[in-house]
């Protein structure tokens, strides 16, 4: 394995959606050999940043399991799609922050993993204003 790396490329360079709109892209791994790829994980997810306890809760997964049997090259890219929900949507306040993202998390031989995350903006929540000093 020679500089193994994961890229997430989505539809839609804009990153923005609305709830309902179909989220679609491709992964590709590079520099990973199929004798070294145990799984792959993709999930489209959010969660939560700032005070208090993260959230966190996915929206779609699959995994992609080679050693099983399951048909995955890890040559070619690697489509998906699904269709966002209504809630909860992006937000950035001041103490909490909800954020979207599409992961891929690669499971290599010997135990080693890599995860790569883009985010994107689900809905049009406007940013809250700056307090008066």
């Amino acid at each position: 394995m020679i500089h193994a790396r994961v890229k997430i490329v989505l539809d839609a360079p804009t990153r923005s959606f609305n709830p309902g709109d179909l989220l679609a892209g491709q992964f590709v791994l590079e520099g990973i050999a199929p004798e070294d790829l145990r799984s792959v994980e993709l999930s489209v997810l959010w969660h939560t940043e700032g005070k208090g306890e993260e959230d966190m809760s996915v929206h779609f997964f699959e995994r992609l399991d080679p050693q099983n049997g399951q048909e995955f090259n890890p040559l070619l890219p690697h489509l998906f799609s699904t269709t966002l929900p209504n809630s909860p949507l992006s937000y950035a306040g001041f103490i909490v922050k909800i954020c979207w993202c599409v992961r891929v998390r690669v499971f290599l031989a010997r135990g080693k993993e890599l995860s790569v995350e883009v985010p994107f903006r689900l809905g049009k929540v406007p940013q809250p204003e700056q307090a008066a000093s």
